[in-house]
């Protein structure tokens, strides 16, 4: 194994350990899974940001569970550098079914060492009918990220 691929193995497990405590009072599983996901994201970029934003866009080292799967993007341009399907769009101009900008409000209000949590109307992978989705997310460096789930 190479001592990349360790560093981020380490990052992951580190990151399932410090938020295995961080159930959501509402005991929402998906809500828990994303959150811990989320903290995952930050550990692995932490340690090595290319290998990670590799990870979070293919799916790899445990960064995809269902549909949940993390994204980021550039802070300051909001061009996407990590998701399974948007690679290359520009985060501020993404807007729900209800015109919603919720990714320019995530790019704008996204603060590192603090989650926040924003909703919003989205159809789930391979639908076309809009739910209710949450996402969680943060700054961390350059970089925002979220990992989002459906309540």
């Amino acid at each position: 194994m190479t001592r990349r691929r360790w560093l981020l193995t380490t990052a992951v497990l580190l990151g399932l350990a410090l938020s295995a405590g961080g159930a959501r009072a509402d005991g929402s599983e998906q809500a828990t899974k994303a959150r811990a996901m989320l903290d995952r994201v930050v550990a692995a970029l932490k340690v090595d940001e290319h290998a990670a934003l590799e990870s979070f866009t293919k799916g790899t080292n445990g960064f995809a569970d269902g549909d949940i799967y993390p994204f980021c993007a550039r802070a300051r341009s909001g061009w996407v550098v990590a998701h399974p399907s948007r690679l290359g769009e520009n985060l501020a101009t993404v807007s729900d079914m209800y015109g919603k900008l919720f990714g320019k409000e995530i790019l704008n209000t996204a603060v590192v060492g603090e989650v926040k949590e924003i909703h919003y109307m989205w159809p789930k992978p391979g639908h076309k009918t809009p739910e209710r989705k949450d996402t969680y997310y943060t700054k961390v460096d350059h970089l925002v990220c979220g990992v989002g789930y459906y309540p």
